[in-house]
């Protein structure tokens, strides 16, 4: 049978093992009172946070003069192209990367605007937000697991990861954060359980799911968010144009991770992307849109 589109080009290695069960994680509590710019409206019914996301919500734009972008995931195949992008469009980057020496390597270090920090998503919220500090505008997670024999790794990087990120930026004040996640994250609920993508990726600790849960914990945070699902992710530079979906759309297909930085960096100056979760893949076939259209196309969620 032939490879699935979706998987094509993919980073991941087969690997041959039994699911265990993935562990039972409970999220921290919301603070009342957030330091510096207010976050979104949202209405507290014991432990039950509901977000109130009106049609009528001035969406908060990042302007690229003097800002500071946190990329959490800074050395990965994605990361590293979301570092170069944001400083090719002038902003000035703080680089989150578990192992520096590796990074100094992979990364400009005669870039005045680029700063390389140590920043391990695993190690909790506190350590993130000393990692962010006080200066960074944003964040930018391009985080991802490195398979292997811990199937628990999805779930302490793509999972719990994501949270203390959110929950660093709101110890900071930082209100508004990009997410790179993954197309089929709802493929249960899209009916494609028996997608061979899905359950491909799956084998790897259940990873859609994590980052499933991990999309959801953001969307009830209040904070000024973009979800951003691409396709299978090819290394090749990019062939054809971006498409753009709802969530829950799109089941096959890829796209270059040159074009998934640039959908990224693009999220932060174009306030149609505001408090919205986008699918995207690209193809041969598909007319050039800017990205003002294409966030507008996509209705807040």
């Amino acid at each position: 049978m032939a490879t699935p589109l979706f998987l094509r080009n993919s980073l991941f290695p087969p690997l041959h093992h039994s699911f265990l069960s993935f562990p039972k994680y409970s999220f921290p509590s919301f603070p009342s009172s957030i330091k510096s710019r207010p976050l979104t409206s949202t209405m507290m019914r014991g432990s039950e946070i509901t977000e109130e996301v009106s049609e009528t919500k001035e969406a908060v734009n990042v302007d690229t003069k003097k800002k500071t972008i946190f990329v959490a995931g800074a050395s990965g195949s994605t990361g590293k192209r979301v570092v170069e992008q944001l400083l090719s469009k002038g902003f000035s980057v703080k680089a989150g990367v578990r192992d520096l020496g590796k990074a100094k390597t992979l990364l400009s270090n005669d870039n005045p605007s680029l700063q390389i920090v140590q920043a391990d998503v695993t190690e909790g919220s506190a350590k993130l937000a000393e990692a962010i500090g006080e200066d960074s505008d944003a964040v930018i997670c391009a985080t991802g697991f490195r398979p292997g024999w811990d199937l628990f790794a999805p779930w302490k990087v793509d999972n719990f990861g994501t949270v203390n990120l959110v929950e660093a930026c709101r110890k900071l004040g930082v209100n508004r954060f990009i997410l790179i996640s993954s197309i089929l994250v709802n493929g249960a609920a899209m009916g494609q359980v028996f997608n061979p993508a899905y359950i491909f990726l799956n084998v790897f600790g259940l990873t859609l799911i994590a980052k499933l849960q991990a999309e959801q914990y953001i969307r009830k945070s209040g904070i000024n968010y973009t979800i951003i699902r691409p396709g299978g992710l090819r290394n090749d530079p990019p062939t054809g144009n971006v498409v753009m979906e709802p969530e829950d759309t799109l089941y096959e297909g890829s796209i270059s991770r040159d074009q998934v930085a640039e959908v990224a960096v693009e999220s932060l100056v174009h306030p149609e992307s505001c408090f919205k979760v986008v699918e995207i893949v690209s193809r041969t076939d598909a007319p050039k849109r800017s990205y003002k259209d294409l966030f507008g196309s996509i209705k807040l969620t």
